[in-house]
């Protein structure tokens, strides 16, 4: 049981009727920063000028934002409307009946604007749990002007990384790599070569329980360490002798000692902003072998707007959702403060603008255009992506080899995800 199951308490309220819309008092809760936060406040008003109705914001910042849903779910009196993210899906509406169905509302919200693919990442059970917000997704971030100091083309393969590596550490030292790999990264990494060469995600959608087998995951651990062998990316014990600090903040990023990393698509002009001047970063597409089976895109909305299932006002409360992200008003004021729109709506309306960046429009397009199977929120639980980053740095410091390693990751994922094939 997780503390976050703890938290929750026994079980939640059952779901009311929705009343007609009609003028309305809602409530809407999100995280952000300050421009979200101001955007969306205008864009409520706007809104529920527009319709009627009247929305109380309710936000915060990101830390302790969890808990305070947690609590609101657990006691019923969580807002009408709710910023979501993504990974708290399991811990939320672990059986589909968590939130409200919006497919129950599809008569005020014009679910068009979003793929069936992407309307199944925020469904259980066949039960419409939010909108997704913006689609995000891993992308591989490579410094050009590193690359051509040493003769290098943009690697398309990982054999032709390894081959760039090679020439980059001959013609500009061994203190240079091509490619981050530390913590969450790492993992990811792990986690893509894994899904290409078995093609399954992780988490298996109908058992609940890890997909690969043994030998597969094994297969990706090892990869990993060869990569660190090879001066592919930093050894663990390198990586971590400059502390807790993020890459984008470190020197050997600012000046192309590291000259790649996959990351968010999203994530574009954290990592390109810091560069001195010079230094080109593109995002490029995934790599793969020839003997991959799928390209294994890790694709995911970043976060969806959800209606409770207690609110007595889901009909004005998808009035709100429908204007915020598919109507005029609410797409142009919003912007991109949630990413790139998943809504067609508001994607067709802001390329036209001119309002979103090209690097950022390339990176996604990258990874909306990406093949693999479905990724399962499972992935990003907090027990889950522990197990797997303490036992890979295990490996990664040579206290276990590469088959045991797998088989603790395994082992250990489905103990803690147990309780969601109850």
């Amino acid at each position: 049981m997780t503390k976050w199951k703890s938290l929750l308490g026994a079980v939640l309220a059952s779901t009311s009727l929705a009343t007609a819309a009609g003028a309305a008092e809602l409530r809407m809760s999100w995280w952000g920063g300050d421009s979200r936060h101001t955007a969306t406040q205008e864009a409520l008003k706007v809104c529920g000028d527009k319709h009627g109705h009247v929305i109380k914001p309710e936000f915060t910042g990101w830390a302790g934002h969890l808990e305070k849903v947690t609590t609101q779910i657990a006691g019923g009196t969580e807002a009408d409307i709710m910023q979501i993210n993504w990974p708290w899906l399991p811990l939320f509406s672990a059986n589909g009946e968590g939130f409200a169905d919006l497919n129950t509302l599809s008569g005020t919200i014009d679910l068009s604007n979003w793929t069936d693919a992407e309307l199944a990442t925020t469904s259980i059970n066949g039960k419409l749990n939010g909108l997704p917000l913006s689609t995000t997704g891993r992308v591989f971030f490579f410094n050009k002007t590193t690359f051509d100091k040493a003769g290098a083309a943009l690697p398309t393969t990982w054999d032709e990384l390894f081959g760039a590596a090679a020439q980059i550490r001959e013609k500009l030292g061994t203190d240079y790599y091509p490619l981050n790999a530390v913590d969450e990264t790492a993992a990811l990494l792990v986690s893509l070569y894994t899904t290409q060469i078995s093609g399954k995600d992780l988490i298996d959608p109908n058992s609940l329980t890890v997909a690969w087998s043994q030998e597969e995951l094994a297969r990706g651990i090892a990869f990993y360490g060869e990569m660190m062998k090879a001066g592919v990316v930093m050894d663990r014990e390198t990586a971590n002798a400059a502390g807790n600090v993020r890459l984008y903040e470190k020197p050997e990023w600012a000046d192309g000692h590291i000259a790649g990393s996959y990351e968010w698509d999203s994530t574009f002009f954290k990592f390109s902003d810091p560069l001195k001047e010079g230094e080109v970063l593109v995002p490029v597409k995934l790599l793969q072998n020839a003997d991959a089976v799928a390209e294994g895109v890790y694709r995911k909305p970043s976060m969806m707007f959800s209606v409770s299932k207690n609110s007595q006002n889901k009909e004005a409360a998808a009035q709100i959702l429908n204007c915020l992200l598919n109507e005029k008003e609410g797409i142009e004021i919003l912007g991109s403060t949630r990413g790139l729109p998943a809504s067609k709506a508001a994607a067709d309306q802001l390329k036209a603008a001119g309002a979103i960046e090209p690097a950022l429009a390339e990176a996604n397009a990258i990874v909306m255009a990406g093949t693999g199977p479905n990724v399962s929120p499972l992935n990003e639980h907090p027990e889950v992506r522990s197990i797997f980053l303490d036992t890979l740095e295990a490996y990664a410091y040579g206290q276990m080899d590469a088959e045991t390693a797998a088989q603790d990751i395994i082992e250990g994922i489905n103990e803690a995800i147990e309780e969601y094939r109850s």
